[in-house]
């Protein structure tokens, strides 16, 4: 009895501190997302042998296309200049020790990388290359990059498959295809875009140019039921879809990010459920 007890003790602690590890890494996307429902579709997607089909890269015009990301100080980013050398690149340090003119930093660090999205605009509004990427800076990994959604979760290769063209008839592009999590029908009923929420960050917006011009409504006057977007705030507009917003709807969109009391989380996972409509897409 004393030696299933030895066994069942030490067993026991290994558990909780590997459920402990697990919950500490995945406790914001458990949050974020129905992650059981996430955890079963990949689960199926693997069973069914599904894979993913990539084009061969189509390159845009060299130097006229950037990629954009927030990150904080100890963060490698280097795989950016090594691995993507046609692209501009506009890496904005949210914690920065110290300041030299070569560092690119927020005005404060808040929302996540929505402040470093939203300031590149702001700051290059009148001089934009024609394709701008948004991403995250960490490169590869499930542990990390699991929502890159390409074979080994590599932003790398998914810029490379990116179809430039397509992106400049679209106008917007989200980087990830596959819909789970965040445009299943269970993830429409979206909690953190509640009707008080999305009238705060298009107050004083411009009138929509978009799908709501022809229904004459302020886009803060109008309440999608739904709100889907598949995750995670990574994704590819055209300077000219960039454009079809004043400056003052983007300058407007960060104040927002400023002013309310959502912490950088909440306040940076609202964008990421609203950054397809405010480059022009349907809530849905």
């Amino acid at each position: 009895m004393r030696w299933v007890l030895r066994f069942a003790i030490p067993a026991s602690l290994l558990v909780i501190v590997l459920c402990t590890v697990l919950y500490v890494k995945f406790a914001e996307i458990w949050d974020q997302y129905d992650a059981p429902a996430y955890a079963w579709a990949s689960l199926q997607n693997t069973l069914r042998g599904s894979k993913l089909d990539y084009p061969p890269p189509i390159e845009g015009k060299v130097e006229d296309k950037v990629v954009i990301m927030a990150k904080v100080e100890s963060a490698d980013t280097q795989w950016v200049a090594e691995h993507l050398p046609g692209w501009q690149h506009a890496i904005y340090t949210v914690d920065p020790s110290t300041l030299n003119s070569s560092t690119l930093t927020t005005p404060l660090n808040k929302g996540h990388e929505s402040m470093a999205y939203l300031t590149y605009i702001i700051d290059h509004y009148h001089a934009l290359p024609s394709t701008l990427v948004f991403i995250h800076p960490h490169r590869r990994g499930f542990s990390e990059a699991w929502h890159t959604d390409t074979p080994l979760h590599d932003n790398v290769d998914a810029l490379r498959a990116l179809r430039i063209p397509f992106v400049q008839k679209n106008g917007y592009t989200n980087l990830r295809c596959n819909w789970n999590p965040g445009c299943e029908l269970p993830h429409r009923k979206n909690k953190h875009i509640t009707p008080e929420i999305w009238r705060e960050v298009f107050a004083g917006a411009s009138r929509s140019i978009f799908s709501l011009k022809e229904k004459g409504f302020k886009e803060e006057e109008y309440l999608p039921g739904e709100v889907g977007a598949a995750c995670c705030a990574q994704f590819a507009v055209s300077r000219d879809r960039v454009l079809q917003r004043p400056l003052s709807d983007y300058e407007g969109f960060r104040k927002w990010i400023v002013d309310t009391k959502l912490n950088d989380a909440m306040s940076g996972r609202v964008l990421e459920f609203l950054w397809h409509v405010i480059f022009g897409m349907d809530a849905v």
